[in-house]
């Protein structure tokens, strides 16, 4: 009986330089389309062309309302004499007031305010029979003490600024009144925020218009995007900034700095 060998399937040899080859081949190709289509990308024009910029605007404004405040206070032995006291006292600043021009509307005053005051005695004992001290401390009434405000509020700034100074003059003749700093305020915020706003559109389209032309561009085209950014009112020549934004009340003549973010096209 004979046996025959099994019948072998004959592989194509293909070598391993033939492979290598083929395979340089295929990444250079993918290559040349990876920089063909990047540098496609990049000569392709930005669907967007704009620029953004920052404007600012600054004014010098005058405070065209004040107000002030005075306090009076006065003592007594019990709660209706120092109240006693103290309308007496109130009375004598309002007719000051009054007599330096004050008008009725323009002057409010406060409710009045009572408390009690006291002494603090320390008295060191020792215990009889021993010499353990022993400290105590006992509370004692000396009196009561009334406070009351008198408030002006006047579109008359230079008036009240003259009275809130002299006010203190009438410590000779027995009030113990105190006067404080007056707040000032602006009451066209509202007008002039607009205006502000206006001029610092201008000052972004001339400092867009700056950039461009330094850069060889032709020019700003129409605005396509503004917001608001932080309003300052400063004391004048101060530069202090605030990432809310500053409300100065101190001063009398005040700076107003409007900040507005603008976003033009580019010609």
């Amino acid at each position: 009986m004979s046996t025959d060998a099994p019948p072998t399937k004959s592989f194509r040899q293909v070598s391993l330089p033939f492979l290598s080859a083929v395979a340089i081949s295929i990444g250079l190709a993918g290559s040349t389309f990876i920089a063909a289509h990047s540098w496609k990308e990049v000569r392709k024009r930005p669907e967007k062309n704009n620029i953004r910029i920052t404007g600012s605007a600054r004014k010098r404004i005058v405070s065209d309302l004040i107000q002030w405040n005075a306090s009076v206070e006065a003592q007594g032995a019990d709660r209706t004499a120092a109240y006693v006291a103290l309308k007496g006292g109130t009375e004598k600043v309002v007719a000051f007031l009054k007599a330096q021009g004050v008008t009725v509307g323009e002057i409010q005053t406060e409710s009045a305010a009572i408390t009690e005051e006291f002494d603090i005695i320390k008295e060191d004992k020792v215990l009889p029979g021993t010499n353990v001290p022993l400290r105590s401390e006992r509370k004692e009434s000396k009196g009561f003490r009334a406070r009351q405000m008198v408030a002006v509020s006047s579109t008359n700034v230079p008036q009240i600024e003259k009275v809130s100074r002299e006010i203190t003059t009438l410590l000779e003749q027995g009030v113990d009144v105190t006067s404080h700093e007056p707040n000032y305020y602006y009451t066209r915020l509202g007008e002039l925020k607009l205006e502000m706003l206006a001029e610092a559109a201008k000052d972004a389209r001339a400092r867009a218009e700056n950039i461009l032309s330094s850069a060889g561009n032709t020019g700003v085209g129409k605005l396509v995007y503004a917001d608001m950014g932080i309003i300052n009112i400063n004391a004048a020549n101060s530069t202090e900034t605030s990432n809310e934004g500053n409300n100065d009340t101190s001063s009398r003549d005040k700076d107003i700095i409007t900040i507005i973010h603008a976003e033009f096209e580019v010609k």
